[in-house]
Formats: structure tokens, sequence, C-alpha cells
């Protein structure tokens, strides 16, 4: 019973002392890989959660080398798997828009006539992330914006790579718009949203949706921090924010490729933009520069990159990473002038920041109306801390009002 005992105590030991390890461990990596500038809004709450991501991607690696659980199965379980949420003001039920997953919520007030309907992408690189993880952004659109929100469970990478993604969407939208009469929904007042990753799928529904005659035609489009091109990993916001929580520069272009491709074999590559050929390079300078961002965005600092050669063989693999069927900002300017109404927010410390900013300048001269929300002290991911209680972040509670009032407007 004695040996039994100190057994016990001796495994409860181990467990308690590889828990220390872990915390001490993932602190350590945030405070000697993370720059957090002085202008970022709680600096020291953002350096926890990004230590707590780092603590479970950490678990997660030593599951998956145990041969207990793959590390990506691990942290979508740690998010994934709840059931609907309940919200006294809204009706919430899991359906299919055609053969795609989804969730809605439907607020259960009378309304005078139909509501506007919101169809939400969730972020996550397109790797993570689900209608559980934007559970709470869910509600309180449909709640506070009194419309039906849509949130579309699309199929992950690197299982699932491009064009599936992005196909899903756009089956659960066009489902949506021809049924939306059903869910008590005006067809011509909807709207395509999605923060991120989920972003860019928002903005490639809407670029596809455009020219589709026989659909009603979208009414906005809602793009939160979106990943609008993967040509320059060099712009101003990527030299500034390289190693800014929650995003850091090399992720976004892992996040890219396994979205693309399924793997970040060419990871280097991408990062030295040595992916993308000088003439479509040329061609793509009018629109994709930082000769185009505004002198006081460079004011942290840039360096005109010095771009490598790119060979024939990456180019082919990578040939998706620079066409408009994959990233809107690439698209032609025929198609910008067909897009509806829109509303981008941007943070100023974030990798993804000028991908925004040259998407409004794109979109404002050829005719598109933009309302833009720009967080001065926000990063990258602060839109789903706007209700986390402690980690909650004003910033992201302004930005989630700001999108309401916008939706509320149309």
């Amino acid at each position: 019973m004695g040996f039994l005992f100190a057994f016990f105590m001796l495994l409860v030991a181990m467990v308690f002392a590889a828990v220390i390890l872990l915390v001490v461990g993932s602190v350590y990596f945030d405070a000697t890989n993370s720059e957090i500038p002085p202008g970022v809004e709680h600096a020291a709450k953002l350096r926890i959660i990004h230590a707590s991501l780092i603590g479970v991607a950490v678990l997660g690696k030593i599951l998956e080398n145990l041969y207990i659980c793959p590390q990506l199965k691990f942290m979508r379980l740690l998010s994934n798997g709840r059931k609907p949420g309940k919200d006294p003001t809204l009706f919430i039920r899991d359906v299919k828009l055609a053969h795609v997953s989804a969730r809605i919520y439907q607020p259960k007030t009378p309304s005078a006539g139909r509501r506007k309907g919101i169809v939400y992408f969730h972020g996550g690189g397109w790797v993570i992330g689900s209608i559980q993880t934007h559970e709470k952004n869910c509600c309180y659109l449909a709640r506070e914006s009194e419309s039906v929100v849509v949130s579309v469970d699309y199929r992950l990478a690197p299982e699932h790579i491009f064009p599936a993604p992005l196909n899903d969407c756009l089956a659960a939208t066009t489902h949506f718009l021809e049924t939306a009469e059903d869910y008590g929904v005006d067809r011509a007042r909807v709207i395509v949203a999605g923060d991120s990753a989920g972003g860019n799928l928002a903005a490639m529904v809407a670029h596809t949706l455009a020219s589709r005659p026989d659909l009603p035609k979208l009414r906005a489009q809602v793009l939160i921090y979106p990943v609008l091109q993967a040509v320059d990993f060099n712009l101003p916001s990527y030299q500034q924010n390289r190693a800014v929580p929650l995003l850091y520069r090399e992720q976004a272009a892992f996040y890219v490729l396994q979205y693309l491709k399924g793997n970040a074999a060419l990871l280097e590559e991408v990062l030295e933009s040595s992916h993308v050929p000088v003439e479509l390079r040329l061609h793509y300078r009018k629109w994709l520069s930082a000769d185009h961002i505004p002198e006081e965005f460079k004011a942290r600092g840039f360096k005109p990159p010095v771009v490598a050669a790119c060979g024939d063989e990456v180019h082919e693999a990578l040939k998706n990473l620079s066409c408009s069927e994959s990233f809107p900002l690439l698209a032609e300017d025929a198609v910008l002038r067909l897009l509806p109404e829109t509303f981008l927010l941007t943070c100023e410390y974030d990798v993804l920041r000028d991908d925004g900013l040259l998407y409004k300048k794109r979109l404002e001269e050829n005719g598109r109306a933009v309302t833009w929300f720009h967080i001065a002290n926000g990063f990258h991911g602060v839109i789903s801390f706007f209700d986390s209680g402690w980690f909650s972040f004003p910033s992201g509670k302004k930005g989630m009002t700001e999108i309401v009032n916008f939706i509320k407007r149309l």
C-alpha cells in the first residue's frame, strides 16, 4: 500500500513539474520571440493569451510525438465539439445549406418586415476555427443588428485545400440567397462577412457572385482584417508587425500555404517573394506596392526589400498564390466595379493591415463605397476578445459596435 501511495505521489509530482515547465517554457518563448510595441492595447493581457496559445501548441506537439493525438486535431478539439449556444433573445439551430453545415441565429423579437441576413465565415487561417469559436461574435451580430446570421462550417485545410473551403462558402451563400425568405430574410439585404481567413472567403464570395445574374445582388461585404494577397509579405505592416501576436509574418505565409498547397515546403521562397515572376510583379505593382501605402503608416519603419529571382518550378508550384481566383486584391478593375458596399476593419499592429489599406484604395478608385474603421491600438484577432471577461479588449468591443452600426444603416 505504501509503495502504491509513493508511486502515486511521484506521478503527481511529475505531472505538476511538467505543467510548471510547460507554463515557464511558454512564457519564455513569448518573451523572447514576440515584439509587442508600446502602442498595443493591454500588452500584458496579450502576452498571457499568446503564451497560453503557445502552451496549447506545445502540449499538442508532445501528444503527437507520443502517438496519442495529432497536434492539429488536439488544438481543434479544445475549441470545437460544443453544442449550440444559449441566448434568450435568439433561436439557434444547426442546419444544412446545400451540402454545407451551418448554424443559424435568429432574433426572437417580432419584426415588421423581413430582416437582413449575414452569412459569416470564421477566421483561423483556413486551418483552425469553427462555428463554435465564433459563437459569441455571431450571437452579438444577430442580437444587436437584429439580423439573421448564418455561420458557415466550411471544410478546413490541410485536409481540404483550395478551392474546397471557398466552394463550401459559395455553395452555402448561394443556397441562402435562394432560400432567404424561408428564414424571414429579405433576399436583397444579404451581407457576407468574415474575419482574417474568413474575410478572404467573404471577399472571394462577393467577387464570384458579383457577375451572377441568376442571384440577388449582395447588399454589402464586411471584411475584418482580411487576407487579401499572397504576393508580397514584405509590405510595411509585415515588416513592422512581423513578431506581434497573435499573427506572426511567418505564420501568415504558413497558413496561406496550408490553404493552397496543404504543406509549407516552400515557406522561405514565399517570404522572400521569390515565388512570383518579375513580369507578374510589375503587372500587380499598380495595385500592390508600398508606394500606395500612406506615409503615416510607414512611420514605424520600412525598408524596401530586395526581391529574389523566381524560378519556373517554384512559380508553377505556387501559382495559386498570385492569382485573382484566390486573392481579391489581385482582381481586375472590372470585377471590383461590380462589388457591393464594403465595411473594412484594420488594426495598426497587424501584419495584414496593409492588405486592407491597399484594398480600400482600389475599391474607392473604382467607385465603390467603403466604410473604414482602423483600430489604432489593435492587433490581429482583437475582435475575438470583445467579450471575454478579464481577457476582453475595449478596442475589440468598439470594432464590433462599428460593424453593427454599419449593418443597421444598410
